[in-house]
């Protein structure tokens, strides 16, 4: 009478960590993206200054730090399954092997979300200087095209005319 007492208790907590984890991986919305503005940067005066693509080249654009979620997660379901797995001393075994495989994993699949392709636009000013900025591969830009570089109290935008 023991066993559906725990497995109930098992199938709680993955839905507790489940649900954790969708609240987690939703508060992460990081963007280079040239169309995206945070509230802060809404309705605030930007400096365009105009200018020619010189060259594009694609780079990967990854999150700075990792939040340690993807660890969490992967470590709890990987111990929660793994402890479901024999009796006695295997089951403790088998918990902490599946916990540490199931971190690695979700290690691995957060460092994989964090990345974005990007681009690396360098661009000649119309007053001679020269720019260089990266940004999200999400606006079609090429050498020869004429652009905006839109900057000012964050980053600087490249934005097709």
């Amino acid at each position: 009478m023991q066993q559906p007492g725990i497995r109930g208790t098992r199938i709680i907590a993955l839905a507790v960590l489940a649900g954790s984890l969708a609240l987690v991986a939703g508060c992460a919305n990081h963007s280079a993206s040239s169309s995206v503005y945070t509230y802060g940067q809404a309705q605030r005066e930007q400096i365009v200054r105009t200018g020619t693509v010189e060259a594009v080249r694609p780079v990967t654009i990854q999150t700075d730090q990792s939040t340690g979620a993807g660890v969490a997660a992967g470590g709890a379901l990987g111990g929660v399954a793994g402890s479901t797995i024999g009796g006695g001393r295997g089951s403790v075994l088998a918990a902490i092997g599946g916990g540490l495989l199931g971190a690695m994993a979700g290690n691995t699949v957060e460092n994989r979300m964090g990345k974005s392709q990007g681009l690396e636009i360098t661009v000649r000013l119309d007053n001679g200087e020269t720019r260089v900025i990266a940004q999200e591969a999400d606006v079609a830009i090429s050498a020869g095209q004429r652009v905006r570089l839109i900057s000012g109290n964050g980053p600087t935008r490249v934005v097709p005319m």
